[in-house]
């Protein structure tokens, strides 16, 4: 059949391939990563095959899509201003840096940031081949935003990523000093971001520093809780880490947190109105007695 046309999907070389039909319908699509064809209308089949022969390689399996899965559904039924995986890294940053104020010092410190957060970004989107998922920008009231939370064969992440500026970058219990500059209390902040998103997701997150272009970087032995990462070793040390969680349980925790109504506190229910009284009806008062010594007529 002739004018099919196939129309990429997601992330450039990872997303799904779509095959449509030229008023748009879809008839078929291709999961590059599941290397699989889901056929929507039988009789397009062969036409479907040759439409994809450019873009396919080993062995393909074809048939009628799959029966979608809980989170799948889950996924199916967010509302799109809810799902917080289309944010990139530093989402927020470059709209402060776009609309913010237009100071010269604090512009160049958000320009850092958003430079180590898009820096580790990418290295963290890199692992998706591997079976990792990659949230950037996630609200977490009372704590502002996660800059990156990942979760993976090893375990979830909660990542706090600091630009190292070239400098020496000391890692404490309580504080992560970088140069000369005042002592932040980074350490403190991702545990209670970690022990907050553990209560959320129900299963244990493990609290990371990843500081960006360090000239050195020291990590006080005491520190044992928390991961601290690198762009350069990132990858391999989170890939050759032990595994904690298998494929359907990492698709299952990704669709719950990607949900932004997942982070939201409890709304408490409104309690009922309590009746309002009714206004007693006055009684009428009784005649007063008639004084001592005298008769009624």
């Amino acid at each position: 059949m002739r004018g099919l046309k196939v129309l990429p999907s997601g992330r450039p070389g990872r997303g799904r391939l779509y095959v449509n039909l030229p008023d748009g319908q879809a008839v078929a699509w291709y999961d590059r990563q599941a290397n699989r064809i889901s056929v929507l209308a039988d009789d397009h089949r062969e036409a479907v095959l040759a439409a994809l022969r450019p873009y396919l390689s080993g062995t393909v399996s074809i048939g009628p899509p799959p029966v979608p899965t809980a989170a799948e559904m889950r996924r199916l039924a967010m509302p799109p201003d809810a799902d917080l995986a289309p944010n990139r890294p530093g989402e927020t940053l470059l709209a402060e840096l776009e609309h913010g104020t237009a100071g010269t010092r604090s512009r160049h410190r958000l320009r850092q940031d958003l430079t180590a957060q898009q820096r580790m970004g990418e290295a963290f989107d890199a692992l998706e081949p591997e079976g990792w998922r990659t949230l950037h920008c996630v609200p977490l009231p009372g704590f502002g935003r996660i800059d990156h939370l990942v979760i993976g064969p090893a375990g979830i992440f909660c990542v706090r990523t600091i630009p190292g500026r070239r400098q020496r970058a000391v890692v404490g219990d309580l504080l992560l000093t970088v140069g000369r500059a005042e002592p932040r209390p980074d350490p403190r902040w991702i545990r209670g971001a970690a022990a907050r998103a553990t209560a959320v997701l129900g299963v244990k997150v493990t609290p990371a520093l990843a500081v960006v272009d360090a000239s050195r970087l020291e990590t006080a032995p005491t520190v044992r809780d928390i991961r601290i990462l690198q762009p350069p070793t990132a990858t391999p040390d989170l890939v050759a880490s032990p595994t904690a969680l298998k494929g359907p349980d990492i698709e299952a925790l990704f669709a719950q947190a990607r949900d932004t109504r997942t982070w939201l506190p409890p709304t408490r229910p409104s309690s009922p109105a309590s009746p309002i009284p009714p206004i007693p009806t006055p009684r009428p008062r009784p005649a007063p007695a008639p004084p001592a010594g005298t008769s009624r007529r």
